[in-house]
């Protein structure tokens, strides 16, 4: 068995700027992963933390500027010291430097609260499976959140918007999508709008304009989404953000779930009903979101 790639971090406030060597010297690896986390730790005992999975294509890690502001503002969000982006920076090169030679990989970072007020943080590099989903397609379903599209502005302590390690009812919802014949869950808010799925955001294409919900309706904001933004916008393609209904997906020209390391994964089917599938399309979003090199 291999050992895994991971390095801890000794946590460096955000504003602190030191030489290479002393940056480098509070990144050491953990070895093979044994004795390295404590069982007072607030991130295992209680999902007290937050996280973030970057995307790797070859070497070239995709959007990390986009995934470090986003653990910085769920660092925010759950009054988590602010990282320190030339520290997380150089732990994303030593982790990808161990990777073996494979198309794709997911490097992960994360923060928890720790114990004793001092925070825990570590980075691991493993190489991704195949995606046919990609060509494929996935047949999804609407669940319930439970929770109205406004709970960003009115609960704040719900931590929307924030990516949390508190992932159980994400992976509950996955389960009860099996458990349905389907691959993966669409969020439906309590009033009635589409919101994101368990680990993606969706993607409409309506009237040749692609469409997301506004990252405002309590959702996180998602990176691969931004991405697939810059590059309509190259294009010159229209695309928006705006509150989009059931019956908007179901009316679709297509739609995707976009996430980080499966990139953007075409629906081809809602509570059973198919939805179009333009392979060429998605294809093209794909090759434009692998080609990242930032």
């Amino acid at each position: 068995m291999s050992v895994p790639i991971v390095f801890l971090l000794d946590v460096l406030p955000a504003d602190t700027v030191i030489d290479d060597a002393d940056l480098a010297a509070t990144i050491t690896p953990a070895g093979d992963g044994s004795g390295v986390l404590s069982v007072f730790d607030l991130g295992p005992a209680r999902g007290d933390g937050i996280f973030e999975t970057i995307g790797v294509v070859g070497r070239h890690p995709q959007s990390v500027d986009a995934h470090l502001d986003r653990l910085t503002e769920s660092a925010a969000i759950l009054d988590l010291p602010a990282p320190n982006h030339a520290q997380w920076r150089l732990a994303i090169s030593r982790a990808i430097a161990e990777l073996p030679d494979v198309d794709q990989s997911a490097v992960r970072l994360v923060v928890t609260r720790g114990s004793g007020g001092r925070p825990t943080a570590w980075i691991s590099a493993t190489p991704a499976d195949g995606f046919p989903e990609r060509e494929n397609g996935i047949e999804v379903v609407l669940l319930d959140r439970g929770l109205a599209s406004d709970v960003q502005e009115r609960s704040r302590w719900l931590l929307a918007g924030a990516k949390t390690l508190s992932y159980a009812v994400n992976m509950a919802a996955l389960r009860e999508a099996h458990r349905r014949g389907a691959d993966d869950v669409l969020f439906v808010s309590s009033d009635g709008f589409v919101l994101e799925g368990p680990t993606s955001t969706v993607v409409v294409r309506i009237g040749g304009s692609f469409v997301t919900p506004p990252p405002s309706s309590g959702i996180l904001p998602g990176t691969t989404q931004l991405a697939l933004w810059a590059h309509l916008e190259e294009q010159g393609l229209p695309h928006e953000y705006r509150m989009l209904t059931p019956e908007d997906v179901l009316d679709a020209e297509a739609a995707w779930l976009l996430s980080s390391v499966r990139l953007a994964a075409p629906v081809r089917a809602v509570d059973g009903r198919p939805l179009p599938m333009d392979a060429g399309l998605t294809a093209q979003i794909n090759d434009a979101l692998r080609s990242r090199t930032d």
